[in-house]
């Protein structure tokens, strides 16, 4: 699969790497990447590859079940993840086996692409957090920015013309030692997700060189459902800023 996907992504894109330093060495760890295009799995993952490390990620158990990509899948170790809560364990328990062997899983706090207009990481989901706090594992906040410019989100077709750089910003594991010890309830993991996406958004920051918004956005506060689409495929801009906001109605 790498020796498929690094030629394609070094064709289609310039690269940045920054903060590689920061990567943990001998231990597993945990990845937490912004999430505002499809292609950003390949992104993030091809900087992990080529550092050693070998990624992991959680991904959709119907994808498991795909001909071919199923295969693929399995032999790689991605993680598979089911809704239901004997099927979270099961998701838990790789993750765990994935940590232990010194390699790294990739978890999206945000949970699917961010419904931000102009991008900004949103309100995160608990996971990253849940598996920190089952397993003691470091959770490493990464930032990337310009794979939009080469698949926007939700979008048909690649933009591979005038090729475009990607950026990578990998920043100090986030400290959560002060959560490790409380209880596994959903105020510790909301204020750990908080401080994880805090970690996220201060990087692509730096990334884009201007500030996130005051407030996070809440999909939820805005009508919108935590899973898929949110707008159609393909569906334009508004303007020259992000894609339109209309919920999803559904």
């Amino acid at each position: 699969m790498a020796w498929t996907a690094r030629p394609l992504i070094n064709l289609l894109t310039a690269k940045k790497w920054e903060g590689l330093h920061n990567l943990p060495t001998g231990r597993g760890f945990i990845a937490a990447p912004n999430h505002c295009t499809e292609i950003d799995p390949v992104i993030v993952g091809h900087m992990l590859y080529n550092q050693n490390v070998m990624p992991h990620f959680l991904a959709k158990e119907g994808l498991f079940r795909v001909p071919g990509l199923g295969a693929l899948l399995r032999g790689s170790r991605q993680i598979p993840v089911e809704r239901s809560g004997a099927g979270a364990g099961r998701s838990l328990e790789v993750a765990r086996g994935v940590l232990d062997d010194g390699d790294a899983v990739i978890i999206y706090p945000e949970g699917t692409l961010t419904r931000d207009p102009d991008l900004w990481p949103m309100k995160g989901r608990t996971g990253a957090a849940r598996l920190a706090l089952n397993t003691g594992a470091l959770v490493v906040p990464i930032a990337h920015w310009g794979a939009q410019e080469v698949f926007p989100r939700y979008a048909k077709r690649l933009h591979v013309f005038p090729r475009k750089t990607t950026r990578v910003l990998v920043g100090k594991p986030v400290d959560l030692d002060r959560f490790m010890d409380g209880p596994d309830d959903k105020a510790t993991l909301e204020a750990m997700t908080e401080v994880i996406m805090d970690a996220i958004t201060e990087l692509l920051e730096q990334l884009r060189g201007e500030k996130a918004p005051a407030q996070r956005w809440d999909p939820t506060a805005h009508h919108q459902t935590l899973h898929g689409r949110f707008m159609e495929r393909g569906e334009e801009p508004t303007d020259g800023g992000g894609t339109p906001e209309t919920g999803d109605g559904q």
